[in-house]
């Protein structure tokens, strides 16, 4: 159990389309924290939201002195609101979570108590997710593809519900990268790291908001910032494909040599060019898409624009 009274335990919460989860999850920290006798704040950051959220962490601020709300100029992403509230969380211990009810506010102490054990991280593992069957695939297609790209092992169980010392957060705060995915940030840093089973609950109201086509980007984006394997992979097919050409032109000379075969015609050819015009543009679409990366780095943007902090 919780006992060190002093402990001040923040909680970062990005909310997009979260507005009839919102009160109830409050209600539901504020019960967990008082049961176990925790200082606590509890940060709502609205991701430009098309629901009435923020009139909603607006109401649960006048409340509620602890809470403190944030409000981005436009929707930015989850991983973004995420940093954004992190930045400004006071706490020894900072928890994130989901604003949608599935991560439940209760096991927020069972987190707590494995830190007890010298962890700088506790992480919560869905043992059995409340998900929709698609999403459960698309998950756990995406953290197959990505940890091979990236050579990690993120388990797809696991997202961003934890609990992680302010000493952690402060090293995630200094790393200033445009494309962002808070696990991988958190599982390079490297610091002591524990899991712990949690009950996943069904969504509140509604449904993920990360479609298949915001899927796709996220795991492009996050493969491309993580990791030179694309490149790779086009260096050794490139010299694969000039092998088996080389290969291919000696066997031609060859028949032609002691068979008298004809050199094939002009639709092979064609098909030939075809094909290694196809290569070149994919290529120069990886390329592409890296460079795209740099370029945007270089424009030092902020990450996130607040129009409106309680």
């Amino acid at each position: 159990m919780i006992t060190e009274n002093e402990t001040l335990i923040s909680v970062v919460i990005p909310c997009y389309n979260c507005s009839k989860s919102l009160t109830e999850l409050h209600s539901r920290l504020v019960s967990t924290f008082n049961s176990v006798k925790k200082d606590y704040e509890i940060i709502f950051v609205n991701d430009a939201s098309p629901q009435n959220d923020w009139e909603i962490i607006k109401s649960l601020k006048e409340k509620d002195n602890s809470v403190k709300g944030i409000n981005f100029s436009r929707n930015f992403g989850q991983h973004y609101a995420i940093t954004a509230g992190l930045s400004e969380a006071k706490g020894d211990w900072i928890v994130v979570m989901d604003g949608d009810l599935q991560d439940q506010p209760e096991e927020i102490v069972k987190l707590f108590a494995k830190t007890g054990e010298g962890y700088d991280v506790v992480l919560g593992v869905r043992f059995n997710r409340q998900d929709k069957f698609f999403k459960k695939i698309t998950s756990k297609l995406f953290y197959m593809l990505f940890n091979y790209m990236i050579g990690n092992e993120l388990d797809n169980r696991v997202a961003n519900f934890g609990i992680y010392r302010d000493v952690v957060i402060k090293n995630y705060l200094n790393m200033k990268e445009q494309s962002r995915l808070f696990p991988t940030f958190i599982s390079w840093l490297g610091f002591k790291t524990a899991k712990v089973e949690i009950e996943h609950a069904q969504r509140f109201h509604g449904k993920s908001s990360y479609s298949i086509v915001k899927l796709v980007k996220l795991a492009v984006d996050s493969i491309v910032s993580h990791s030179n394997k694309p490149l790779r992979f086009s260096i050794k097919f490139g010299l694969l494909i000039s092998l088996l050409s080389f290969i291919y032109g000696l066997w031609i000379i060859f028949k032609y040599i002691y068979f008298g075969t004809p050199v094939e015609g002009w639709s092979s050819l064609m098909v030939s060019i075809w094909f290694i015009s196809g290569l070149l543009f994919l290529n120069l679409g990886i390329i592409g898409l890296y460079i795209g990366k740099i370029y945007e780095e270089t424009k030092s943007r902020p990450l996130y624009i607040i129009k409106e902090i309680l």
